[in-house]
């Protein structure tokens, strides 16, 4: 048994909406999309123009740094739309899905194949980006070799879907062979990080070639980046890499069936949705189907992800390509005059100023009202509180504005990701958006770097 460690730093955000452990039959889907945004860093270069035909796992674009990764279609259909934004940046690649044609990659075990033949089989059916790589939280540079891959089997944002649930409930036996494949990919260990206590599902229980961990704690314990963190920190000059562990099961089914597959369980949540329950979806759909019917009244904000990472997205817009839950809150569109000075019964807040700080059980309705504006910049020593990584985040915050990479480098910015600073945002009175700026930081080191 491993050794548990426990982490006092961070919070738990008491939300109402989470789901029941019923497993839907899967909505078929007609709308796809695959989002340019949700590849930071990606200069794309399309492969395909409107009207053109396609099979799953057939190039929609590549990198133009790297022309070796490919994004591939998740079905098979007919290419509806090629979104531009402003400035005529590219957004997203609309499927109509026709048929269940699907690019035949060949079957494979990985254990006998070179690094090299895994590396091109995952490039070429467009599982690639599925690796994720720390520093900068991007798409892994395919001419590296990660001294260690991590991978979180546990997920503690709020409303976060049961990961053992979900394992329990996918289609096949893939999680070993996806194990296998990522063997291959590094001479270092495979990490996985589970809930104290451990997991009871017998596929994850009995793997091999892993080194297992115990975390315990509120928000962010279960974020991969806190994990690294606490198990072997990333310094400069060194990557390793990170994956869901429902995409591993995703690598594991295309070495054993030789299909670009990634249907992924996700957990339908929020107090706007009338049956909260859990979906078999593929990446990519149009989240309309699971949300027809079963949005409550009112005004409501779809978010394809978590409350505190998440994007949000139309009514019938497109899942992310790496997330594994959408949420549904009600829009906070309304002013509350003197909303600080009401007792709090019905509000969950990090500050002690509500008397619902003396409920810590309770879970609560919340919508997305900010409760305030924007001010100026506040420093008030809370940001260590939710945040167990041994940094400095304020100072951190500050260097990135300053443009300081001298001082970026020596304060952490190589072991963060935006998510890791979610909480952070959540709390800050001052209404920052400190992703933002995390994000804007890790651009700053890639282009330095480059």
């Amino acid at each position: 048994m491993s050794t548990v460690i426990r982490l006092r730093k961070g919070l738990n955000i008491k939300l109402a909406g989470k789901a029941e452990k019923i497993l839907l039959p899967e909505t078929a889907v007609d709308r796809f999309g695959v989002r340019f945004a949700d590849f930071p860093g990606l200069t794309a270069r399309l492969e395909v123009r409107e009207g053109d035909r396609v099979m799953a796992g057939t190039a929609l674009f590549h990198d133009k740094a790297y022309p070796e990764i490919k994004y591939v279609s998740p079905v098979s259909g007919v290419i509806r739309e090629i979104i531009r934004g402003e400035k005529r940046v590219l957004t997203e690649v609309v499927i109509d899905r026709d048929g269940n044609n699907r690019v035949d990659f060949g079957i494979a075990d990985p254990l006998k194949l070179t690094r090299e033949e895994v590396k091109e089989r995952l490039l070429t059916s467009g599982m690639w980006p599925v690796l994720r790589q720390r520093p900068y939280h991007i798409v892994a540079r395919p001419g590296t070799v990660p001294r260690a891959v991590f991978i979180s089997a546990f997920d503690t944002a709020p409303l976060a879907p049961d990961i053992d649930f979900v394992m329990a409930n996918v289609h096949g036996n893939h999680l070993q062979t996806g194990i296998n494949v990522l063997s291959r990919l590094t001479d270092g260990k495979i990490h996985l990080s589970q809930e104290a206590g451990g997991s009871r599902v017998a596929e994850v229980k009995n793997l091999t070639g892993v080194e297992f961990h115990q975390f315990s704690g509120p928000h962010p314990a279960g974020n991969v980046g806190i994990q690294i963190h606490h198990i072997e920190p990333v310094s400069k000059n060194e990557v390793v890499w990170t994956v869901d562990i429902q995409d591993v099961v995703a690598l594991g089914r295309l070495f054993d069936t030789g299909f670009h597959d990634r249907e992924r369980i996700i957990a339908l949540v929020g107090t706007g949705v009338r049956h909260p329950k859990y979906h078999r979806i593929t990446p990519g759909a149009s989240v309309g189907g699971i949300l027809k019917a079963n949005l409550g009244e009112g005004n409501h904000r779809v978010i394809s992800g978590n409350v505190l990472t998440g994007r949000r997205i139309a009514a019938d817009g497109s899942l992310g390509f790496y997330d594994n839950m959408v949420t549904v809150l009600p829009e906070g569109d309304y002013h509350e005059l003197l909303g600080w000075a009401t007792p709090g019964l019905k509000k969950f807040s990090y500050w002690r100023s509500f008397v619902s700080k003396l409920l810590p059980r309770k879970d609560y309705e919340m919508d997305t009202n900010l409760h305030g504006g924007r001010r100026a910049f506040v420093m008030t020593g809370h940001y260590e509180n939710v945040l167990p990584m041994d940094i400095y985040p304020i100072y951190l915050i500050k260097a990135i504005m300053a443009g300081d990479v001298e001082q970026m480098e020596n304060l952490g910015i190589y072991e963060v990701a935006e998510e890791d600073f979610a909480l952070c945002e959540y709390i800050d009175p001052s209404k920052s958006e400190l992703q933002e700026i995390i994000r804007s930081g890790i651009n700053l080191m890639i282009k330095e770097m480059n």
